[in-house]
């Protein structure tokens, strides 16, 4: 299903929305790596597989899986079309278990995408990231690659069912290696400097204001 999703609906999306694209060749074409995103809408998980011309995995709620019916089932496709991976974020037990999922992934060497700030910026600030994706790459040992998305919030804005056609842009930095960069340095502090130093590097590409605090996940988010 992804090879059929993404051979079709990625040409005729960029075809669509001419989304201008920037510092691609920064992706590694094989091997595991961690796209690090801003995010500002539900679109940045289709828009991201969209544009790169490897598999990328997402994390998505799992109630996008359990439909009934053939709306069920058309829907479940569509997320496992574009490389969506189901999580139970109500689940006490979600972030550890989207943790692992997300390592499995890497040590397929796969691609995994993530969001280090956790939910969207409702207010167009980039806010603090947590230290998950530091984790997933101090862990998995791969690099990863900052993603500065621009205009994503017009195209779906929230409680909108249908995209807009808005300029959008994806911006991609050259990867962030960690690996043998912190021996000797206490977890916890590696997790923050890594995660800080990609937080970073996204604000470079993104040009959003820092909130300089964490984002809470509102209660339809």
């Amino acid at each position: 299903m992804y090879a059929v999703v993404h051979s079709v609906v990625a040409p005729l999306a960029r075809a669509v929305w001419r989304p201008d694209v920037t510092g691609l060749e920064h992706v590694p074409a094989t091997g595991g790596v961690i796209l690090a995103s801003n995010h500002l809408s539900f679109a940045d998980s289709v828009v991201i597989p969209c544009v790169v011309p490897r598999r990328v995995a997402f994390l998505a709620k799992s109630d996008y899986f359990t439909g009934s019916g053939v709306k069920g089932a058309l829907t479940r496709a569509w997320f496992e079309g574009i490389g969506m991976l189901p999580v139970d974020r109500d689940d006490s037990k979600a972030a550890i278990a989207s943790l692992d999922t997300a390592l499995q992934v890497l040590g397929r060497g796969e691609a995994f995408g993530i969001y280090p700030e956790g939910t969207r910026s409702r207010d167009g600030r980039l806010y603090r990231g947590r230290t998950g994706v530091a984790h997933l790459a101090l862990t998995a040992g791969v690099p990863v690659v900052p993603v500065g998305l621009r205009g994503t919030e017009k195209l779906q804005p929230v409680g909108s069912s249908r995209p807009r056609i808005v300029p959008v842009s994806v911006a991609f930095g050259p990867p962030i290696q960690v690996a043998g960069r912190f021996e000797g340095v206490p977890l916890g502090r590696a997790r923050r400097e890594v995660t800080d130093e990609i937080m970073t590097a996204i604000q470079a590409l993104s040009g959003q204001p820092e909130a300089g605090i964490y984002n809470e996940r509102a209660p339809d988010a």
